[in-house]
């Protein structure tokens, strides 16, 4: 199946009350909301392990 573009998966995510804390405090610290830090973490995460083609 193709992927559509701007398609987002819906996912439930069980996270530390102290990880998440941490989190929204980047995310308030960078002006972006919580999902999007989220993404933004693990959008890093994976260029640096080499699971994701790095932008040119």
């Amino acid at each position: 199946m193709p992927k559509k573009d701007n398609a987002n998966k819906t996912f439930i995510l069980r996270i530390d009350p102290d990880m998440m804390d941490a989190i929204e405090k980047w995310a308030a610290d960078e002006f972006r909301s919580i999902n999007g830090q989220i993404l933004f973490i693990l959008d890093l995460a994976l260029r640096k392990a080499g699971r994701m083609k790095k932008e040119k």
